[in-house]
């Protein structure tokens, strides 16, 4: 695989990206772009870029505010209907002839489940990695304790000192209480520092931090009455469970759900209900598999979404 790198320039915000195209053939094959989520970068994508390039066009950008990407400063940017319509306008200019299969992890799947429901044209198929979908993701913040206990961490994410809280000491948050793994011996010394370069790119943590700060609706934080008491920056977005509302994203291309079970972020019961909001969707659980699903099963993942796009061929 050789990978080379781009900028894109998209509504004036440079986007970096790596790629990957099958050679005598850049026109004939497929494109798979690839959305990671926080706290990564494209590098995430490494073991599927390597498996599908022999066969695909492959892309991964660095989302807006991460890695070599520009970071937006307005917080208005990264509100879910911009960032969607940003998405939206980055897969035009990627690809602006053929629909792409989309492939999202976490905040990468944030965008990647409304941009299918609104933006279906620009895609063939959508391949989800552990990122809850905004509808039962709701109903389970509404409904369940156990996902508003393991969402708490965003109060701590969209408090006004979280810019030091993750910087302070290396990093240490974001290796301590984020890349947790089911298999302890995965993130390496080497990858963790290949990570903390990343993350002390000039603005990184900030612009990682905007996506949760402008986040549509959290529920109160159920483990401390206290969080958020007096930081004015959280009242917009903080709310009773009675005052969250449902939104109604519904998707009509092919997609795989790919899921670990033991997520820190996400509770299982957001695959149930799935199929009312998703009309062709195939689920694969994968037991003893934590967030980090691309790094412990990689071999697993992408011969999941390999078979998934074969079968649609």
């Amino acid at each position: 695989m050789t990978l080379t790198h781009h900028y894109i320039n998209i509504e004036h915000t440079n986007i970096h990206y790596v790629e990957s195209v099958p050679m005598g053939k850049p026109t004939q094959v497929e494109t798979l772009v690839f959305l990671h989520g926080f706290p990564e970068f494209w590098g995430t994508w490494h073991k599927q870029l390597e498996f599908f390039a022999p066969n695909y066009r492959v892309i991964a950008p660095d989302l807006p505010g991460y890695n070599l990407s520009d970071k937006p400063t307005d917080l208005e940017f990264y509100t879910v209907p911009k960032l969607i319509a940003f998405i939206a306008k980055l897969i035009s200019a990627i690809s602006p002839h053929k629909p792409v299969t989309l492939v999202a992890h976490d905040w990468g799947g944030a965008i990647a489940w409304p941009l299918a429901a609104f933006n279906a044209s620009l895609l063939s198929r959508l391949v989800i990695l552990n990122a809850a979908h905004p509808s039962t993701f709701t109903r389970e913040m509404i409904n369940n304790p156990n996902q508003r206990a393991k969402s708490a961490y965003i109060h701590q994410l969209i408090s006004s000192g979280a810019n030091s809280l993750l910087s302070q000491n290396n990093y240490q948050y974001l290796v301590d209480k984020l890349m947790q793994s089911q298999l302890p011996a995965l993130f390496t010394d080497e990858l963790l520092a290949s990570y903390r370069q990343v993350w002390q790119q000039p603005g990184a943590i900030n612009g990682m931090l905007q996506y949760y700060r402008a986040m549509p609706q959290l529920a109160h934080d159920d483990t401390n009455d206290n969080v958020g008491h007096g930081d004015t920056r959280l009242s917009h977005q903080v709310k009773p469970v009675s005052a969250l509302k449902i939104p109604n994203i519904r998707i009509n291309i092919p997609t795989l759900v790919l899921w670990g079970e033991q997520d820190l972020a996400f509770v299982n019961e957001n695959l149930d209900g799935l199929t009312d909001y998703v009309t062709d969707c195939t689920i694969k659980r994968f037991s003893n598999t934590s967030h980090w699903i691309q790094h412990e099963r990689p071999n697993e993942v992408n011969n999941a979404i390999s078979e998934f796009l074969t079968s649609l061929q």
